[in-house]
């Protein structure tokens, strides 16, 4: 058990430090970024954004499909609204939504930090009281959609992302690995239930063609669901 033990937190460790290398070499920080960072830290909220090569990745995709118009479920401090709202072009617009008041605030001081304030609105408030009223405004379609929110409802962020965006448009899922907990069945965890009821969504749309993979890092063991509108 011991020695069990002792692997598991160097294989971590190991992670830890490859990610180090990697975001060092393709992702390095710059003020904006390492500001959203610490002033997240400082107002106490979870330290649950994105890796910075994640962030990366994010900002990657984004520019690959030539977004102009992209939705965030999930601000938090706002750290990957900033590697997003950097991939769009001077006209583009991104819409990010918060439940968390306080959060909120944190992020709209951080993207103004970024120069992103006149590209990137942050709306607080349920989630799915948010989504209909983006409807009902005309909003979109989105070109990109980020979902990394509160995991119960990530079946009802599916569906939503699906009438906000257009066939060409990309839907990106974070934590959708759960450590490994996604291949139980029996479990009572709603997170990992509604994660699973979202799989099986994705599976049998014929409008989505999606992908998933395993991620390791600083942020430990998870992963990501990439899809793609087609119809």
């Amino acid at each position: 058990m011991t020695q069990r033990n002792h692997s598991t937190e160097d294989q971590a460790a190991r992670w830890t430090a490859v990610d180090a290398y990697l975001t060092d070499q393709l992702a390095p920080a710059d003020e904006a970024l390492t500001a959203a960072l610490a002033a997240s830290d400082e107002a106490g909220l979870p330290k649950i954004a994105v890796a910075p090569n994640q962030g990366k990745l994010l900002h990657l995709l984004a520019r690959v499909q030539g977004a102009r118009t992209i939705l965030e479920v999930g601000t938090l401090g706002g750290y990957s609204t900033i590697w997003l709202g950097r991939a769009l072009p001077p006209d583009g617009k991104l819409i990010s939504l918060e439940s968390d008041p306080a959060h909120a605030e944190v992020a709209r001081l951080n993207l103004a930090r970024a120069g992103l304030d006149q590209v990137a609105e942050v709306r607080t408030g349920a989630a799915l009281d948010s989504l209909p009223k983006l409807e009902a405004e005309g909003v979109g379609p989105f070109d990109l959609v980020f979902i990394d929110a509160d995991k119960k409802n990530n079946p009802h962020y599916i569906e939503w992302a699906l009438r906000l965006t257009r066939p060409g448009s990309v839907i990106v899922v974070d934590n959708v690995v759960r450590g490994g907990a996604i291949t139980d069945e029996e479990s009572s965890d709603e997170a990992i239930v509604a994660t699973r009821e979202m799989f099986d969504l994705v599976a049998r749309d014929p409008r989505l063609d999606a992908t998933a993979f395993q991620t390791v890092g600083v942020k430990g063991y998870d992963g990501l669901l990439i899809a793609r509108v087609v119809s």
